[in-house]
């Protein structure tokens, strides 16, 4: 088989195409799994040499019968799992074929919020207060010694999904009874106000090779559970903040075993405090058109950084010089399917959000001030003339 490497890309949602592109320059063998309903997307198929789907991925044995059935005549050297919620199949295969990478006991601080709250308090990391949802006395001394509201958190569910603000004990054994078997992959944290910030990284051989620190608009809870639009910023790399939290994170994921991989990790400073609490992390590119924020303001993008760290993982990596922009971006659902945007037309404008229903724009300068006037103009304009509001999803849809 031709190719530097034959890499196998796992991706039941449609993304990762600049993964795809860079492992093709890279002169890899690109092979796409993807699911069936996620054939006619806009895939990179000039850097793909193989595509195969299957029709669903819940039985992970079809998984395995179909991964197996391709090594039969190709050597896959490695696999790599695009989405978030494909990242458990992923370790699992690779444990399963014996492939270089992050197995099932690494991902689980990767995945699981209960087992990555347990590991970076061991650590040494800031968490808010919290308890699994495990056993009744254990759930009753917490909400009685930690004061609320409390958050009950679906444990492998990404972003805001299944997230629900408890007020007082009576809610919380309401939900409790009404999530019956499904309260053991939850977990009840202390709700910690906030401003929430991300760090969206690159490890190669154990290090952090690269990071950006961003902050959100308002906590994404805010935004899935209360409707408005999704926005977040970076922040200069020398301001406080910043360096505060590109060490803590740094301390994170390598004490979290993660070892050549991309990784979008969450922080809140606390408006009680003035610290910075973990809220999550993961071993993947964040969504939202983030990366293309991190891109416009940094020249290093995630996806094609990922490709070469996973690709040459035995080998020295050094990230590309990056410049230092200031960059936004603001997604929402909008209420038509293609919305027309021909009115935004600010020079600033740096990618547009190309996808149904939605409308979005990650804007870039050399003026801080001038971001943020972007992002405030842009906000009103597509709350009053785009804006859709859906109800919250209990889990991730396709």
């Amino acid at each position: 088989m031709p190719g530097r490497h034959t890499i196998l890309c796992l991706a039941t949602y449609f993304k990762g195409n600049r993964f795809i592109e860079r492992a093709k320059r890279e002169g890899c063998h690109v092979i796409l799994l993807t699911d069936e309903k996620m054939l006619d997307e806009d895939w990179a198929l000039e850097s793909i040499d193989e595509l195969f789907a299957l029709p669903s991925y819940e039985n992970r044995r079809h998984v395995v019968n179909a991964v197996a059935y391709l090594y039969r005549t190709r050597p896959i050297d490695r696999l790599v799992a695009l989405d978030d919620y494909d990242v458990e199949l992923g370790a699992f295969l690779r444990e399963f074929f014996h492939l270089p990478g992050m197995g099932e006991t690494v991902l689980r601080a990767f995945r699981d919020k209960l087992a990555m709250r347990y590991r970076a308090r061991d650590l040494g990391v800031l968490v808010p207060e919290f308890v699994p949802c495990f056993n009744d006395a254990d759930v009753r001394s917490f909400i009685e010694m930690v004061p609320g509201p409390w958050l009950i958190k679906p444990r492998s569910e990404a972003s805001a999904i299944g997230i629900k603000k408890l007020a007082g004990p009576e809610d919380v054994w309401a939900e409790l009874e009404r999530r019956g078997d499904d309260r053991a992959v939850c977990l009840i944290e202390k709700m910690v106000p906030g401003d929430l910030f991300h760090v969206d990284s690159i490890v190669a051989n154990g290090r952090v090779a690269f990071c950006q620190v961003s902050r959100y608009h308002k906590p994404l809870l805010d935004v899935y559970h209360g409707g408005g639009v999704f926005m977040s910023r970076t922040v200069p790399m020398d301001s406080p903040d910043a360096v505060a939290l590109a060490a803590l994170n740094e301390r994170l994921l390598i004490g979290l075993g993660l070892e050549s991989c991309a990784s979008h990790t969450e922080f809140m400073k606390a408006y009680e405090d003035g610290q910075f609490y973990f809220i999550e992390t993961s071993a993947r590119v964040g969504g939202a058109d983030i990366s293309e924020m991190v891109e416009q303001a940094t020249g290093v993008n995630l996806w094609e950084e990922w490709a070469k760290v996973e690709i040459d993982r035995d080998l020295a990596y050094e990230a590309p010089r990056r410049r230092e922009l200031h960059a936004g971006v603001i997604v929402s659902l909008a209420r038509t399917e293609w919305p027309d945007t021909s009115r935004f037309n600010d020079p600033e404008i740096a990618h547009r959000l190309h996808k149904e229903n939605h409308i979005g724009f990650v804007v870039a300068s050399e003026n801080s001030q001038r971001i943020d006037e972007l992002l405030n103009d842009y906000q009103q304009r597509i709350l009053r003339d785009h804006h859709a509001v859906l109800p919250p999803a209990t889990k991730a849809t396709t």
